[in-house]
Parts: structure tokens; C-alpha cells; sequence
């Protein structure tokens, strides 16, 4: 299989991306063929005597844009595969990215020296992390074709990470490449994005995300099916629900809510269930998480087998340290996943706002039909869009920091009234 067969449903990007490794293929083939030719100006990749021309489609930075579950950072890993592609039938005019070569295999399972693959599960990326990222992006690559830097999670940059960052995107080592990844280009500093080559990914189709569950991933065809439709193509998503038992009763909770809220009670108690929800899903995560982390670390802190646990002075700094980042990344799986019900909540709407118009859009969460027709029956087109709304709104206040409780709990009053 090619390095490009998870990218599902975005053939245009796959075009641009292959053209591009493919005149990086041809920089750094000529510059190793010709290192003892006189050379020339630095080219805009800054590679002496590199052969890229104002028509190359190859350049150092790249931003890849696109809703979430578009495949934002498969098709940036997918492509610092590719530029690390050693395929001897690149030399028969083969195009780079075979996903077999030692190159494609090591930069697509994260363990090619010169490909780093960032992402944070924390809220977000900081000055000091960025930093030691820029560091390492001034390198030359190890043993690899190109130094590669995947940010999967650009949007999180603080403004000033973000300003640390533009240096290294405006002057970038020679053979070192940037790939940036966000849900929009407003989510990058203007700064950044207008350096970069910008790519945008659009939502996959239903078919196209259970067609890839049931190849890559062995789910039976009506459950990758059912997944793919109930996450309307968003494919880290279907994944999850289509492997994981809980997620999908998680998932089948938030779609009765809207039948729970007919008094003020109600709307109390399926606010508190959603966020105890959400707690859970954290502490689900942290449970798998921390412990193997925290064990780790006081391994690598030289913690004596035989004397109750007691750590060696002077490690207690990275002790709290490792702890308060695991706190944080507590915070932030507990809103990533009160976002995922809100996000289904919306889709419950909009399949009753579907039904109240007779639009022909396919109705995504059939398995609960019953109480689509009875919201739908039971009020208007109007109160379906402001009950939309006062999901957003929700969403909104979780982004500025409102206690999760208090702006779940004005959610649920809001869709009480429509």
C-alpha cells in the first residue's frame, strides 16, 4: 500500500502532495549527485545546488486546514513519509511514498530519527516547548532524506510560542520542513500562514470513512457502516465508536437528553449526567495513561527497587512537575469529550430540523428515529435552529474557561424553552 491510502476522500490534496515529493525527491537526489560542482546561490529551500525552480511544487512550510476528522495529520505524516521514501523504484520513475521502504515504514509508525511527530493533550503549546522544537529543527537530518517537524496541533501555539516558531518558518535550516496542521487558517497566526503553503481538506465521504474501517481496521461492515454515518465522516470518531463498546453508550446517552429536559429537574439532572460523563471519560484516560507515565518516570529518576517507593533527593521537582501536567491533560480530556456529546447534540438537531423541512439530507442518527419524529412533531423549525444555537453557545462558554457544569446546565435550560 502507498503512504496515501489512509488519506481518504481528498484526492486533490493527494495530487499536490505526491507532485511535491516528488521534486523533493529530485533536490535532494541532484544535490547528492553533484556536491563537488561549484555551487550556486542558496535556492529558496536553502539547499545549495538544489535544483528547485519557480514551477517546484516542493517548499518548507506547509499549513494543512480542515474540519475536524478531515485528516489533517494523516496527510501531513503521510507526506513526511514520502519525503523520506528510499523506494529503489523511485529511480525508475516511481513516485515517492511506497509504504514499504525502511523510510515510508519508520516515519509512518513514529520511529524515523529525522520525522517528529508533536501533538498535546494539554490545552496548549507553550514557549518553552517551542523552543526546544526549534532546537531540534535546525539539524540536519540524521540519516534521513529531510528533517522534518509535524505540529499536529498548531492552533494551540500561545501567541508567544507562535513568535518563536516564525523565525524558524522564515529562515529554515537547509532540508528541514515544516508541516503544520489546524481546524482553519484562522486558528495560525497571520504571520505564520502567509509563509506557509496552505492545503485545505475537506469532510470525507460517509462511504468513503466505512470503506476505510472495514480494510484497516477489520470492523464488520454494518457497524463501520453505522459509525462512518453517525459521525458524518469525521474518521478518528467513527474509529472509536466503532471500536470502543463505551464510547457508543456514552454516545447513545447524550441522544436522549433532548427527551429528558420537560422540567427544570430534568434539565439539572442531564446536565450533571453530562459532565459526570465527561469526568469519567478522563479519568478512563488518566487511569490508562498515568500510572505507566508516573512508573516511568521514577524509573528513569532512579527510584531503588526494595526501599518503599522513596525517591533520591532532588527529584521532586520533576516528580510535580509530571503531575501537573497530567492534571492539565485531565482538564483537557474532560472538555474534549463534553465537546464530542455537544457535537453530537448538534447532530441530533439538525437531523430533527431535516425532518421538520423534508430536506433529502440522509438523516445520520438513525438508531434513535423514534425520537427524531417526536421532537420534530413536537415543535417547529425555528426552535430546532435556536436549540442549535444554544449548543454553540455552550461550546463557546467551554472555550472561555465557564465552569463546565454551569454552562451545561444553561445549555439544557435553553433547550428546555426552544
Amino acid at each position: 500500500m502507498a503512504v496515501w491510502d489512509d488519506l481518504v476522500g481528498q484526492g486533490r490534496v493527494t495530487e499536490q502532495l505526491a507532485a511535491a515529493a516528488r521534486d523533493a525527491d529530485a533536490i535532494v537526489t541532484a544535490a547528492a549527485a553533484d556536491r563537488s560542482a561549484p555551487r550556486p546561490a542558496a535556492t529558496p529551500m536553502g539547499e545549495p545546488g538544489a535544483v528547485e525552480t519557480s514551477s517546484s511544487t516542493m517548499t518548507h512550510a506547509w499549513l494543512f486546514t480542515g474540519p475536524p476528522g478531515s485528516g489533517r495529520s494523516t496527510a501531513a505524516r503521510a507526506f513526511a513519509a514520502a519525503l523520506q521514501c528510499v523506494s529503489p523504484d523511485r529511480a525508475l520513475g516511481g513516485a515517492p511514498g511506497c509504504g514499504f521502504c525502511d523510510g515510508c515504514h519508520t516515519a509512518l509508525v513514529g520511529t524515523h530519527a529525522d520525522v517528529d511527530v508533536i501533538r498535546t493533550d494539554l490545552l496548549s503549546i507553550g514557549v518553552k516547548d517551542t523552543r526546544e522544537l526549534v532546537r531540534r529543527a535546525q539539524m540536519s537530518p540524521a540519516n534521513g532524506r529531510w528533517q522534518v517537524i509535524v505540529l499536529e496541533d498548531a492552533d494551540r501555539l500561545t501567541e508567544g510560542a507562535g513568535n518563536v516558531l516564525l523565525k524558524a518558518v522564515e529562515e529554515p535550516a537547509p532540508r528541514t520542513v515544516w508541516l503544520l496542521c489546524a481546524p482553519s487558517i484562522e486558528d495560525v497566526l497571520p504571520t505564520i500562514r502567509s509563509r506557509c503553503r496552505l492545503l485545505t481538506l475537506r469532510t470525507p465521504p460517509v462511504d468513503a470513512v466505512a470503506d476505510l474501517l472495514m480494510r484497516r481496521d477489520g470492523i464488520e461492515p454494518a457497524l463501520a457502516a453505522s459509525s462512518a454515518r453517525a459521525t458524518q465522516g469525521h474518521i478518528g470518531r467513527a474509529r472509536r465508536l466503532a471500536t470502543d463498546e463505551r464510547a457508543r453508550a456514552r454516545r447513545t446517552t447524550v441522544l436522549k437528553l433532548p427527551l429528558r429536559i420537560d422540567d427544570v429537574g430534568g434539565c439539572l439532572k442531564a446536565a450533571q449526567e453530562l459532565v459526570d460523563a465527561a469526568a469519567e471519560d478522563a479519568k478512563q484516560v488518566a487511569e490508562e495513561v498515568d500510572a505507566k507515565e508516573t512508573e516511568e518516570l521514577r524509573a528513569a529518576l532512579g527510584a531503588a527497587a526494595g526501599t518503599g517507593g522513596r525517591m533520591p533527593r532532588g527529584t521532586a521537582g520533576a516528580m510535580k512537575e509530571l503531575a501537573d501536567r497530567q492534571k492539565r491533560r485531565a482538564t483537557r480530556t474532560q472538555r474534549d469529550s463534553l465537546d464530542l456529546a455537544l457535537t453530537d447534540l448538534t447532530g441530533f438537531y439538525r437531523d430533527v430540523l431535516a425532518l421538520q423541512i423534508g430536506s433529502s439530507v440522509a438523516i445520520a442518527n438513525t438508531e434513535v428515529q423514534d425520537a427524531l419524529r417526536r421532537v420534530a412533531e413536537g415543535s417547529t423549525a425555528e426552535s430546532s435552529l435556536r436549540r442549535m444555537e444554544a449548543v454553540l453557545a455552550c461550546r463557546d462558554a467551554l472555550d472561555r474557561n465557564v465552569a463546565p457544569l454551569l454552562a451545561v446546565e444553561a445549555m439544557t435550560m435553553a433547550l428546555r424553552a426552544g
